[in-house]
């Protein structure tokens, strides 16, 4: 009985959360836990040591510090559906995910180059762009709108689905030490190895699951989504990343186009050129997905009221007349 009053209540809240962040948004970002959880990064990488070795140590530490200090504060909310359901929306982000990507896909049927520019490099990726073509704009946009529905979405839900709030904030939390940390880079190398490697054991599953779900999305839409299931298996492994690939080549397959980064990656064969109206594309098939798992979420709270109801009352109630 608990197992299944447990599941409703929390795919209940994990709905909740989901229309809270699609009608209010984020809240400044001052007074965001996320930006919360980069203060204390920052704190930490001040103060780490100069040496590897000593940064490695160092780095994983302060990260396992930063879990134990955001589950305790988590546990210690209070559980209360509305509670929960705000504190959980604030660490979800597809609001948020699709108006940036909506300022892309706009700026780009004005005719507004330097302002898409802009606008990706603010809100969406960290790469230079400076220089991308009207095509790589768009084709960038749409790769951070397929990856960041895994990262900002699929996994938070699925991180507090299995271990609830406080599973959620130390999902987050490594999810920002990793954006923060996880360079390639003399600065960040050792720092933020232990960071990318959880992030990346993290989102193993919710990567792979983001793919399909794409997929049966784009089935629904344009009938492409073997296509996209089919790109995204044969294509995934291409970039750096061991989970990064997976959306982005599920979605490069439901667009009929190929995606790229240049000097890493090409994901798909395609042979539409992206643009703004393939980034209204893939926004749609976004939000097929989001309908997809808010009929996933109802589909846990039926089954959730099933089996608390079929459950006995006591552990000896079948043996009584």
């Amino acid at each position: 009985m608990m197992i299944g009053e447990e599941l409703r209540r929390r795919c209940a809240i994990a709905l909740l959360a989901l229309v809270l962040d699609f009608a209010l948004g984020d809240p400044p970002n001052q007074l965001h836990p996320v930006s919360l959880m980069g203060h204390w990064l920052k704190w930490g990488e001040r103060l780490a040591p100069a040496t590897p070795l000593a940064r490695l140590a160092w780095g994983g530490g302060w990260l396992y510090g930063g879990w134990w200090l955001v589950g305790r504060v988590a546990s210690r909310l209070p559980r209360h559906l509305l509670v929960q359901g705000a504190c959980v929306s604030l660490l979800l982000a597809y609001r948020g995910l699709d108006r940036a990507v909506a300022g892309v896909e706009q700026a780009l049927r004005t005719g507004d180059l330097a302002e898409a520019r802009r606008l990706l490099g603010w809100h969406l990726v960290s790469r230079p762009t400076a220089d991308l073509s009207a095509a790589e704009v768009a084709g960038a946009a749409i790769e951070s709108l397929a990856e960041n529905l895994s990262d900002s979405i699929i996994a938070p839900l699925l991180a507090f689905l299995v271990g609830g709030l406080p599973a959620l904030a130390i999902y987050r939390l490594t999810n920002t030490a990793d954006a923060m940390w996880g360079y390639r880079t003399e600065r960040y190398e050792y720092l933020g190895k232990i960071a990318a490697r959880c992030d990346d054991a993290f989102n193993l599953v919710p990567a792979r699951l983001t793919a399909l779900l794409l997929a049966l999305a784009t089935h629904l839409i344009n009938g492409r989504g073997w296509h996209a299931w089919q790109t995204a298996l044969r294509d995934a492994r291409h970039t750096a990343s061991p989970n990064a690939g997976w959306p982005m080549a599920a979605m490069a397959g439901a667009l009929d186009t190929v995606l790229t980064k240049r000097d890493h990656y090409a994901l798909g064969d395609g042979s539409c050129i992206p643009d703004a109206a393939m980034i209204g594309q893939a926004r749609r098939i976004v939000q097929v997905a989001m309908a997809i798992v808010v009929s996933g979420l109802w589909i846990g709270i039926l089954t959730g009221a099933v089996i608390r109801h079929a459950a006995p009352l006591h552990p000896d109630a079948t043996l009584r007349g």
